[in-house]
């Protein structure tokens, strides 16, 4: 089956309800179930962030969250990323993250971005132009590195 994407990017006050509703259940379904990680997804950043998402044949497959400078980094960030079970081993990760960082562009023209990663994800996201910044910590008993892309 081919996969038709198209993304979306908007700032909180645009977003619909539903919108709204199916980004925090799908970050939910994946971060705290799935990965089994009780954690308040709900962190107060998301009014000041940019909401990406990626639809596959009109479904929702994807989601970033893009921080402004100086919300989580003193860089622009991308966090949230993720990919809804259903859409996994298609491709779609790469998509998504290109989405996300050409919509950094566009919003804040040339700009570093940071990232903290999953551990176990930083070849992925070097495929990307991401490099390692720094040594590996545990975020809610998850390996994370943090990682940046030079504009």
């Amino acid at each position: 089956m081919d996969l038709q994407t198209s993304y979306l990017v908007k700032n909180f006050e645009a977003l619909s309800v539903k919108e709204l509703y199916a980004c925090l259940q799908l970050r939910s379904e994946v971060f705290v179930v799935e990965q089994n990680c009780p954690y308040l997804d709900i962190d107060g950043k998301d009014q000041e962030s940019y909401h990406l998402f990626l639809y596959a044949n009109g479904d929702l497959a994807g989601y970033t969250r893009i921080l402004p400078a100086g919300l989580s980094f003193s860089e622009v960030a991308i966090g949230r990323v993720v990919t809804s079970p259903k859409f996994r081993g298609k491709g779609l990760g790469s998509i998504l993250m290109q989405a996300s960082i050409n919509a950094c562009f566009d919003l804040f023209g040339a700009c570093d971005i940071r990232i903290g990663a999953q551990y176990h994800l930083s070849k992925f996201y070097q495929s990307l132009g991401f490099e390692e910044d720094g040594s590996p910590y545990d975020e809610d008993g998850i390996p994370h590195i943090e990682m940046m892309r030079k504009s």
